[in-house]
């Protein structure tokens, strides 16, 4: 059974989901409540089936047959280990089932031949199984991602709803370490069928998880839609949690509360089965032809290689301290792409908190799209950089997913490539105004103050108000946000690059105008960042060019998208278009793009390189 409370930190436990229970009467002898100590809220589902049936013998869904009562689930529970036993091999095949649960099916396929290890990285589910199987057993508590073994050591992988909380680009990394050829895997779980609204969804999308396998060279032998059999198990597990309410607060002592909110995630659950968002199903898999690339995140041990390839690439240098302030501290994402040992691809994204049109939204800024310069000639759907950026896409982009919309700055052989191939469309593009510097004599109704990184309390309120009001402005665009916090990070920390963060306030009263950002050079300055109501834009402009004749710059210029030019152009300035496209994801669901066209708010700031 998911675990549908939802919570980050109980999603990570691979193995919630199933839990293929010891015989409880006996443990019941000993406590009234043996399974409290199980993670929320699978002591529940295992509690309430203690009280109504008198044992646990699984906590998986159960699949109802046609006929069959909806208040029977442990003949439905049983019907699904016996649908899964027939697919199986024949005995004496090596077995790793990831997500043991506590135990029985580990036990029925030992006791039927099979040589089975397993492994679960929950240390209160390990205490059950030696409590009901013993200490010598070989299960082992470790989530898959650390697990290693000989290569080709397995015959069959067996994940009983538990790849939903595994990353999938493990999972099928794994399956290629540890499966004997023409291995199987055999993934009996629920997916999401489709996504139409934001916000992340914890089960992996069924056509994503199918492309990704294909990619790993797996060949789908059978696809069974299993979901009209599993869904009868909410209303089981409703209709036991009304049941059994008072026991279930008293025994494992938990709050009404608490359960209120696991039975409106239950409904929830009935809703995305009802409607078609959410499936229950069985994958059957056979690993057959091993790809020539290996796909994987990449991992903080695997960033020298990453900046290695980086430099040779662009013939200069990243250093870890720009690594650290781009993808650090969680701040993105990574995709590589490996022959042996060797990388040879990347893909990296770096996360950005957005207004959608006024709403709070998480985006994902592309960037550092490398191929090695012997690997670029393939640009068909069998190239490094479709495997990339669909993935990329696919996992992490759109409906259901962590970031809602992506953008960025390809070069132009990239953005064609990738909409040729359907990845992306294009929703804006840049456009470039230059304007001469002023002499630097003062204005007199406002003037400059600097801006430092240091703790400033009536800085950081007026960044945010500055913030405030220019959000008021955007309502109808997509915008990064632009606060305190932001301005630290991006400009006045940021380990290589040094701009000049100026405010612009009255001289009588001190009413903050709004906040500049520049970089300059020898030759030239450029007006990176603004932070303003839009009125504000034209007077920022001369004093940025009043900054610029300081800095005895021949010119100042800025980079806008296209679609809010004439904000900057009524400062006058030469117009010229770039050729710098922005690109939207169009390869997996998302905010449609004609909806996304037109409206972006990007300037040099926005790029992770200026």
């Amino acid at each position: 059974m998911s675990n549908t409370n939802n919570h980050a930190g109980e999603q990570s436990r691979q193995d919630q989901s199933p839990i293929d229970a010891v015989n409880a009467v006996t443990l019941a002898t000993v406590s009234p409540a043996p399974y409290k100590d199980l993670t929320f809220p699978l002591n529940v589902y295992a509690h309430m089936l203690l009280l109504q049936e008198g044992k646990v013998a699984y906590l998986h869904y159960g699949l109802f047959q046609h006929g069959q009562s909806d208040r029977d689930l442990q003949a439905a529970q049983q019907h699904s280990t016996e649908l899964l036993m027939s697919r199986l091999p024949p005995p004496a095949c090596r077995i790793l089932e990831v997500g043991v649960g506590l135990g029985t099916t580990f036990s029925l396929l030992t006791q039927r031949g099979y040589d089975v290890h397993g492994i679960t990285p929950d240390a209160q589910q390990m205490v059950h199984i030696h409590q009901s199987l013993g200490e010598q057993i070989p299960i082992t508590c470790q989530r898959l991602e650390d697990f290693a073994a000989d290569s080709a050591r397995f015959d069959v992988i067996l994940f009983r709803e538990s790849a939903q909380y595994i990353e999938p680009l493990v999972i099928f990394n794994q399956a290629l370490d540890l499966l004997s050829p023409s291995g199987h895997l055999f993934i009996i779980d629920e997916f999401a069928l489709k996504r139409t609204e934001p916000g992340v969804e914890a089960l992996h999308l069924l056509n994503d998880l199918l492309a990704l396998a294909r990619r790993f060279g797996f060949e789908l032998i059978e696809q069974l839609d299993l979901s009209a059999m599993a869904a009868p198990t909410l209303d089981y597990l409703l209709r036991m949690s009304t049941v059994h309410r008072p026991r279930l607060i008293e025994d494992l002592a938990l709050s009404e509360e608490k359960l209120t909110q696991l039975d409106a995630s239950l409904r929830v659950y009935q809703e995305k089965y009802a409607n078609g968002r959410y499936g229950y199903g069985l994958l059957h898999f056979r690993k057959k032809s091993p790809p020539q690339w290996r796909l994987r995140r990449l991992e903080q041990a695997q960033v020298p290689e990453m900046l290695a390839l980086f430099e040779k690439t662009f013939n200069h240098p990243m250093t870890p301290a720009t690594w650290q302030w781009k993808y650090g501290a969680e701040r993105g994402c990574e995709l590589g792409v490996w022959r042996e040992k060797q990388l040879l691809a990347h893909y990296g994204g770096i996360s950005r908190n957005i207004l959608f049109f006024g709403q709070p939204q998480t985006a994902v800024q592309i960037g550092d799209v490398i191929v090695a310069a012997n690997e670029r000639g393939v640009l068909t759907k069998k190239g490094l950089f479709f495997l990339m950026a669909a993935t990329f896409l696919e996992r992490y982009i759109g409906y259901g997913k962590p970031w809602l919309v992506g953008f960025g700055f390809p070069n132009e052989r990239a953005m064609k490539v990738a909409e040729r191939h359907g990845l992306y469309a294009e929703v804006g593009q840049m456009i470039e105004i230059s304007w001469p510097p002023l002499p630097r004599r003062p204005r007199w109704r406002t003037r400059l103050c600097p801006v430092n990184s240091a703790a400033d309390e009536p800085m950081a309120v007026a960044v945010d108000e500055c913030w405030r009001q220019m959000a008021a402005d955007l309502t109808t665009a997509i915008v990064g946000i632009r606060d305190w916090r932001y301005l630290q990070q991006r400009y006045l920390n940021h380990p290589n690059q040094h701009y000049q963060v100026v405010r612009v306030k009255n001289r009588c009263g001190g009413n903050v105008r709004g906040i500049l950002v520049l970089r300059h050079d020898t030759e030239e300055s450029e007006l990176v960042d603004i932070i303003a109501p839009l009125v504000a834009i034209p007077l920022l402009i001369i004093h940025a060019r009043r900054l610029a004749g300081i800095h005895q710059a021949k010119r100042l210029f800025c980079r806008i998208t296209e679609n809010f030019a004439a904000h900057f152009a009524i400062a006058g300035g030469v117009r010229e278009t770039l050729n710098i496209r922005i690109p939207a994801n169009s390869w997996s669901a998302g905010p449609p793009i004609e909806s996304l066209r037109g409206h972006w708010w990007l300037m040099s700031g926005d790029t992770d390189f200026r």
